[in-house]
């Protein structure tokens, strides 16, 4: 059941998305990745919470609830994204201002990884089918192992990834901006996608 589950979280973490532009432009932009990846796994660790629940199926069966979730989700996406296009972050550049506050950071991270109602649906479709119900072990307490599990996997991934980008572009400026410029284009795509998803 773990290995299994194991195995599927970490293709559906390798495949670059919103996640990974947020930890790419943190990684360019702050000291430190710790606020923003504490961010992103606060709000798999909230959607977890939900599925472990069983809030989750009640959001998916409330009329215009996921609708919603979706257009908030993707409008602070878009806005994040934007932002980022205008003003692309190069390596520690602006870490010693308000907008790059631990809080604020953390607070991001969370609006992007919790808001995304494809993976609250992921999360509910995904996690019950790598559950035993007739193991000895309570059905909530499966839900929240795997979705730790899966937590960890972004940890280590994110965290790769954050690095990785700091790494390469320090000492290219230009290429960093490209780079953050891209990871920019990516997360108003996805807020895009997200969006017409939603209305259609």
């Amino acid at each position: 059941m773990i290995a299994g589950f194991w195995a599927v979280s970490a293709l559906l973490v390798l495949t670059p998305g919103a996640d990974w532009a947020y930890a790419i432009s943190a990684g360019l932009r702050h000291r430190s990745l710790v606020p923003a990846i504490s961010g992103l796994l606060a709000g798999y660790l909230a959607i977890t919470v939900v599925v472990a629940a069983g809030a989750a199926a009640l959001i998916a069966g409330t009329p215009g609830a996921l609708p919603a979730l979706t257009l908030a989700g993707a409008a602070y996406l878009g806005y994040l994204g934007v932002s980022t296009v205008l003003d692309p972050p190069t390596p520690q550049a602006g870490s010693g201002s308000s907008e790059g506050s631990w809080l604020n950071q953390a607070g991001r991270g969370a609006m992007i990884s919790g808001s995304n109602p494809k993976a609250l649906l992921l999360f509910l479709a995904l996690l019950p089918q790598f559950t035993d119900p007739g193991a000895g072990w309570p059905l909530t307490l499966q839900l929240l192992t795997l979705g730790c599990l899966h937590i960890l996997m972004c940890a280590l991934v994110y965290t790769g990834v954050g690095t990785g980008s700091r790494a390469v572009l320090r000492a290219r400026p230009t290429a960093a901006r490209i780079v953050a410029r891209c990871s920019g284009v990516a997360m108003t795509g996805i807020a895009i996608g997200l969006l017409v998803e939603a209305l259609l």
